[in-house]
């Protein structure tokens, strides 16, 4: 199987939105024009996980002074169960050592068992509770770990 994680910038946004649509609930999906402006921020990028150069997910993160922040991060379903989550982490932080990024961040809900696991067998860990932080009322952990450590 080959994979690569590229850079996506704001001219993949109809695609993201695609993708983060076949992901996520109808009241979590982020539409173009929100994944356009997310984009065109100060210190937003995206990594676009391709298999046989098809597109599989994406996650993109925010990075401000010396900490980033994962925003969203989402893998077409039938793709799951294959290690590209793990690949879109290491990017992420890979990206964050390359931008001094001291700490990366991330909130999950505490229904989510399968990404609080990858989350988990990558580093992060557990830093405070958000109540009722989801559409569905249900709480977000908050995770977060050391760039500058060593991916597993």
């Amino acid at each position: 199987m080959t994979v690569h994680v590229q850079e996506a910038s704001v001219v993949y946004a109809p695609l993201l939105a695609n993708i983060h649509t076949q992901c996520f609930g109808a009241g979590a999906q982020w539409d173009e024009a929100a994944i356009t402006a997310l984009l065109s921020s100060p210190g937003v990028q995206a990594g676009l996980v391709m298999v046989k150069d098809q597109p599989a997910g994406f996650i993109m993160l925010r990075s401000v002074v010396d900490e980033a922040e994962v925003l969203t991060i989402c893998i077409l379903p039938e793709n799951r169960k294959r290690g590209l989550a793990q690949r879109l982490l290491a990017w992420c932080i890979q990206v964050g050592q390359h931008n001094g990024m001291q700490n990366l961040f991330l909130e999950v809900s505490v229904n989510n068992q399968s990404a609080r696991a990858l989350y988990e067998k990558q580093g992060f860990e557990k830093l405070g509770l958000r109540k009722k932080y989801y559409e569905d009322g249900s709480d977000a952990l908050v995770l977060g770990r050391s760039c500058q450590a060593v991916s597993p």
